[in-house]
């Protein structure tokens, strides 16, 4: 019933909220959202998944802002696996909950730990953060976890393919069985079932499509390239794609190589990889949001759950580690209805892997030329 609805009006938000996502931009709610939506309100379990792009922060932000609302204290705990995505999540928990009174403390690693205790000492709605720096302080007894009330495992796939299994567990441990809990993710992997299936009490799932696609509006080519090929390859591409690109590599190393080849072609570009200071991640992201830098070259961490608007093309300069690596890296393009591109360069050493590939999405990926 609720996937009928057209309309945020439809989902029985406050008129508060109403005005707060107009004020944001949001003309209509996404499938995830109207699917999602009525049953965080409602305060069941929720297993929200959904390719990258189609709404799934504003999913679980805005039911926990129309539930702390009219309280006090830090009642919601969201666990990202990414400082970049903690970093998204709280920014549109502060756009869409200062009116309401609801705000949000980040708390991740690479940042000062006093500033973020005394942000904890404030009382904060809506903590969100990264497992690891959550964890500690936990132990350093800055936080009190019995008191959340809600739970959100954001990108869960990732935060079990990072190996945060561990100190998810133990946060897990740590909470009142008496909360509500939300798993979003974009692909449903045999970890993420058995998280659901032993941490989840009777979980609404609302699934849009299925897991393992990209975005339809995404036109996907794989190039055919020795390792000699693919500079020149991409130089090509880049001057022939006057709008925004993200090109993807495996390694820290090859991203900065590539993207100071860049830069010495004149070509406004930016670095991203978990080496570079929290400073410098953050001037790349927002300097590639604002349209300063034309193309951010960025290992996986920029895969999932970044959310920046317009990305014209995406370039696999090096094929991901995994299948569904592929899925969350285009998925960066043609987000929310628009049109985009995915490259994709493979040697031929390669081949197995793009099958693999296309395995996984159920088609081939057409040959660029063919």
């Amino acid at each position: 019933m609720t996937a009928a609805v057209s309309s945020f009006e439809g989902l029985g938000l406050s008129t508060d909220m109403l005005a707060r996502i107009g004020q944001a931009g949001y003309s209509s709610p996404t499938p995830i959202q109207r699917m999602a939506i009525p049953h965080a309100l409602a305060g069941q379990d929720v297993i929200g998944c959904a390719q990258t792009g189609t709404g799934k922060t504003a999913a679980f932000v805005i039911p926990i802002i129309e539930r702390l609302a009219d309280g006090r204290g830090t009642r919601a705990l969201i666990l990202a696996p990414t400082r970049e995505l903690a970093m998204q999540v709280q920014k549109v928990v502060d756009q869409l909950g200062r009116r309401r009174g609801v705000g949000a403390a980040l708390i991740v690693g690479g940042e000062n730990m006093q500033q973020q205790e005394r942000a904890l000492r404030q009382g904060p709605d809506v903590v969100v953060g990264t497992p690891g720096r959550l964890l500690d302080h936990m132990w350093r007894g800055t936080i009190n976890l019995l008191a959340i009330k809600i739970l959100v495992l954001d990108e869960a796939d990732r935060l079990l393919d990072m190996g945060f299994a561990p100190q998810i567990n133990q946060i897990l441990d740590a909470l009142s069985e008496e909360r509500q809990t939300m798993l979003f993710s974009a692909t449903m992997p045999e970890d993420v079932k058995a998280l659901a299936r032993t941490r989840l009490r009777q979980p609404v799932r609302a699934q849009v499509g299925t897991t393992g696609t990209t975005p339809s509006a995404a036109e996907q080519k794989v190039f055919h390239a020795s390792p000699e090929q693919k500079n020149p390859m991409l130089r090509r591409l880049v001057k022939q794609e006057p709008g925004t690109t993200l090109v993807f590599t495996r390694t820290k190393s090859r991203a900065d190589r590539v993207g100071r080849m860049l830069v010495d072609d004149g070509v406004p570009t930016a670095v991203l990889h978990s080496n570079r200071t929290m400073s410098q991640r953050r001037e790349a992201l927002e300097g590639f949001k604002r349209g300063k830098y034309r193309v951010l070259v960025a290992t996986d961490i920029m895969a999932r759950g970044i959310h920046v608007n317009g990305i014209a093309h995406v370039i696999n300069y090096d094929l991901p580690n995994s299948p569904e690596d592929y899925v969350h890296r285009v998925g960066r393009t043609a987000r929310v209805q628009a049109k985009g591109r995915a490259s994709t360069f493979v040697m031929p050493e390669e081949r197995s892997q793009l099958r693999a590939i296309e395995r996984l999405l159920g088609q081939a990926v057409p040959v660029a030329g063919s």
